[in-house]
């Protein structure tokens, strides 16, 4: 299954996924290590805080999207495509699209979207 991360870098897990442009793709099983299968480099305007749903979208072909932290609106309009959000503290990538697909992966930090923009977007 597909999963991708939001990392601004490629090299980390990064917040405010509502706002992320750069999304490393990973193939997924539980108990096998995952595999970097692609990357996203999103323009400004599919970010999901900024997309208004009048198409396909890249991440909705995802089975989950891990970041470190996500709004009430991101998991809301993933989910309507039937795509998880997962949020944690973990920093690795592969290390959390691991732990995701075996049900152990860490949970976020007292952080999550403290100080956002207020929009309720993720």
């Amino acid at each position: 299954m597909r999963v991708a991360v939001a990392s601004d870098d490629f090299l980390n897990v990064t917040g405010h996924a509502g706002k992320a442009v750069r999304f490393l793709v990973y193939e997924a099983e539980a108990n096998v290590p995952p595999r970097e299968v692609g990357r996203l480099d999103l323009a400004a305007d599919l970010t999901i805080h900024e997309f208004r749903c009048d198409g396909p979208h890249p991440l909705f072909g995802m089975r989950a999207v891990i970041a470190g932290s996500a709004g009430a609106g991101f998991v809301r309009r993933l989910a309507e495509h039937g795509v998880e959000t997962a949020i944690t503290a973990e920093r690795d990538p592969a290390t959390a699209v691991s732990h995701w697909a075996a049900g152990t992966l860490a949970p976020p930090g007292p952080h999550d979207h403290e100080g956002g923009c207020g929009c309720n977007c993720g």
